[in-house]
């Protein structure tokens, strides 16, 4: 039995690529996506292998939770934990009733797994570890099947894209898994160490063929860096287009690398995609060579130029208090989103986030980090830090409440825009700046977008 936890709003690819690899070794698993659908006892009854999609932090915020249920319901199954956070995470999960953890490229080990439980020959199995052992995650190329999609909930069940007014269905594609890159705040070089594999461009459109079947009129690209692989990615792009001209699109990129690509940037735009997610993270200099994000605040400007210049919106995503972003770091950043009308590009929740530092993370280790790290909090999977400014923590605080109570009423973004703003100028000891949203009509043209934001 596969259980998905939570992924951003789409149909849980980690689990539909593991059924399908269980799948044509001749067993049958049963599929849960609990973000969408109760826990189904029954079919935990009944399992003898219950495994758990963890990929993010909220995805093993609630995994937790109903693996204490899964162990209530059928005390004598094997459970697992995979995904990014379960290598992380691995001593926790042992020490709350996990049997096993497998990270990396899980499918092998998973398939190899189920296999020796079916036989009742489990013994040490490559890429599966286990209490009081030291197997790493699994970091090798795979054969992957088609995922199995057709057991999972409906696409009408997750995030749609909103464009002009309109919504429609989305699908859920990834072309290359891990990266190349080593972004300390990252949570996939502690896992994959630089590597990254391109999936075969035939199984990512026989994946896109089975989600436009099922309504799908637009794609996430959902890889860690789309253009970790230009070639690779063109490639896809352009046989997309072909097959499902009026398909649109989106991925996500590094800065750096929209500057390095930006040459195929229109041809992108021409082929369909309507957007691109970066991890801008920070405007200042100095938080961004912390974080080794590889690109600087003139990379910023650069690539919002050049991606308007090519026809693509870009929707930056920010780490927006860490230990060293200042009070005018942070109203620097709000100043940006005004002056480049950037207001509806980005998800007001962004504004709240504060830097995790997970077990295993690069950052741990990092001298810069070190006078700010507190303890490890392992129910919060996650280090302590405080910030050297205590008002910093305390405006956090405040917006991240002030964006938990706008989410539910749909709010104008640029009404919370304001409100963010006007806390910012208070802790700040200064004058609010001039609202934005009297200056913008409700009824405004917005750039597209998902209906569940991003974030991790």
């Amino acid at each position: 039995m596969l259980i998905a936890c939570y992924e951003l709003g789409h149909q849980p690819l980690a689990v539909a690529w593991p059924a399908a690899a269980l799948e044509a070794r001749g067993f049958a698993p049963a599929v849960l996506d609990v973000s969408v659908e109760p826990l189904d006892a029954e079919k935990v009854k009944c399992a003898r292998l219950v495994a758990i999609s963890v990929p993010m932090h909220t995805a093993l915020r609630v995994g937790v939770g109903v693996a204490e249920r899964v162990r209530r319901l059928n005390p004598t199954c094997h459970l697992a934990f995979y995904g990014l956070y379960a290598t992380l995470n691995a001593d926790y999960l042992f020490a709350h009733g996990a049997d096993s953890v497998i990270g990396g490229e899980v499918e092998a080990p998973l398939v190899d797994l189920a296999e020796a439980l079916a036989a009742d020959r489990l013994g040490p199995l490559p890429g599966v570890r286990r209490a009081g052992e030291t197997v790493g995650p699994h970091i090798a190329r795979l054969t992957l099947p088609t995922p199995s999609r057709a057991a999972l909930p409906s696409l009408k069940t997750y995030a749609r894209l909103e464009r002009d007014g309109l919504q429609s269905l989305v699908g859920y594609v990834e072309a290359s898994r891990g990266c190349r890159h080593l972004c300390r705040h990252c949570p996939i070089p502690p896992v994959y160490g630089g590597r990254f594999f391109v999936v075969p461009a035939d199984t990512v459109l026989a994946d896109v063929r089975q989600q436009v079947e099922a309504g799908a009129a637009h794609i996430t690209f959902g890889d860690p860096d789309f253009l970790n692989g230009p070639g690779h990615a063109i490639a896809v792009a352009r046989r997309l287009h072909e097959e499902f001209p009026a398909v649109t699109w989106d991925f996500t990129a590094k800065v750096e690398h929209l500057l390095r690509r930006r040459d195929l940037l229109p041809e992108l735009a021409g082929l369909g995609a309507l957007f691109v997610v970066s991890a801008v993270e920070s405007l200042s200099n100095v938080v961004l060579e912390h974080l080794d994000k590889g690109h600087t605040r003139a990379d910023v400007d650069a690539a919002l130029a050049a991606t308007r210049a090519a026809g693509l919106a870009l929707r930056p995503t920010w780490v927006a208090f860490t230990p060293w972003t200042t009070r005018a770091d942070y109203a620097a950043m709000l100043d940006w989103v005004d002056a480049n009308a950037l207001v509806d590009h980005v998800d007001p929740v962004q504004y709240s986030l504060r830097l995790l530092v997970p077990p295993g993370s690069l950052l741990a280790a990092h001298p810069g980090m070190l006078p700010h790290l507190g303890a490890l909090i392992e129910a919060d999977f996650s280090y302590q830090w405080r910030h050297p400014d205590p008002r910093m923590d305390a405006l956090q605080a405040e917006v991240a409440g002030l964006i938990a109570e706008a989410a539910p009423r749909a709010q104008d973004a640029a009404v919370t825009f304001d409100r963010v703003r006007a806390l910012a100028a208070q802790a700040a000891g200064e004058a609010a700046p001039t609202p934005l949203a009297p200056r913008l009509s409700p009824d405004r043209a917005r750039p597209p977008r998902l209906t569940e934001p991003w974030f991790c």
